[in-house]
């Protein structure tokens, strides 16, 4: 499963280690909150804006017996506060993308992070090619997100938060073979057909999948991979930043 091979390769990058504290920034659902403690033996605490996800996720960690390793808050990620010093790792996957103040969000969550912990970042990313902006704006319009960022931006933003970025890799080809495969499942299904009896909204809910896909293809949005750290020490500058096109 694609998902389960993200969940790895970031865990992996991020050094995850049994027993430690990790917060899941934008968590759904809960599946891989629940996912990080079950398999990594982490303790993990799950943040949605949605009460209906926040439910949910509790129900499913309970069911799955992993009530005591694992907690949930309802809250809205740019407005949400923790201690100082809490977690050993962040991690966020897709949601970055949905905060109208990302600079400022790595700066809170810098303060989180106990020293040489970890951020785990996955994010929807706009290229950096002249005339790519219209495509760039209806995947904003389309899932909503208030803008997005440009590798280098996120680099920016998380070197002005005290950061290091250790490991940034562009999976932007796994991520549109993952896109091919859903296509081909939605045209076999008979969804699209569904979608343009179903109405105007259906065809919309499609469409915005399909912008995406597009561009994916055009090099207009890029998908990638971060992970920086929170420096042990004021000069723990000496880190050097891994950069790959794709990891082999």
């Amino acid at each position: 499963m694609a998902q389960r091979r993200l969940i790895d390769r970031l865990a992996t990058t991020a050094r995850l280690q049994r027993g430690e504290s990790v917060l899941d920034v934008g968590c759904g659902m809960g599946g891989t909150t629940i996912e990080l403690a079950a398999r990594f033996g982490c303790s993990t605490t799950g943040v949605t804006l949605s009460p209906v996800q926040y439910h949910w996720a509790r129900l499913s960690a309970a069911l799955q017996g992993m009530g005591r390793a694992v907690r949930f808050r309802c809250a809205d990620a740019e407005k949400v506060q923790f201690a100082p010093g809490t977690f050993d790792a962040i991690w966020t996957v897709e949601c970055s993308e949905h905060l109208f103040d990302k600079p400022g969000f790595f700066q809170r969550a810098a303060t989180w992070l106990r020293p040489s912990g970890r951020i785990a970042l996955c994010a929807w990313l706009a290229g950096d090619a002249d005339g790519i902006e219209p495509q760039v704006e209806a995947v904003g319009e389309g899932f909503l997100c208030p803008s997005f960022g440009t590798a280098g931006d996120y680099h920016e933003w998380l070197k002005s938060a005290g950061f290091i970025v250790t490991n940034f890799v562009n999976v932007t080809p796994q991520v549109i073979r993952t896109w091919d495969i859903c296509h081909r499942r939605v045209q076999k299904s008979g969804v699209g057909l569904l979608a343009r009896l179903a109405g105007r909204r259906m065809r919309g809910f499609i469409n915005r999948f399909t912008a995406l896909a597009d561009a994916y293809r055009s090099g207009a949005m890029q998908y990638g991979m971060f992970v920086a750290e929170r420096p042990p020490s004021s000069n723990g500058g000496n880190i050097r930043c891994k950069f790959s096109a794709d990891a082999p």
